[in-house]
């Protein structure tokens, strides 16, 4: 029965190592994200202009 018990810690304990956390992302990795996402955002915000002004254009 002792070993029983000491085989189900052992067992218990070993899943408790081998099973991973959620990775989190360090500070670089987050402020890095953000200037990506910015980045994103004004190369679509300068396409929206650049079509706008290709209508414009057409329009005359």
């Amino acid at each position: 029965m002792k070993k029983f018990t000491y085989l189900f810690i052992a067992l218990f304990s070993l899943s408790l190592l081998t099973t991973s956390c959620r990775e989190q992302k360090s500070t670089g990795e987050k402020i890095e994200e953000a200037v990506d996402d910015t980045g994103d955002a004004i190369e679509d915000a300068a396409d929206d202009v650049s079509d706008e002004v290709e209508d414009a254009v057409d329009n005359k």
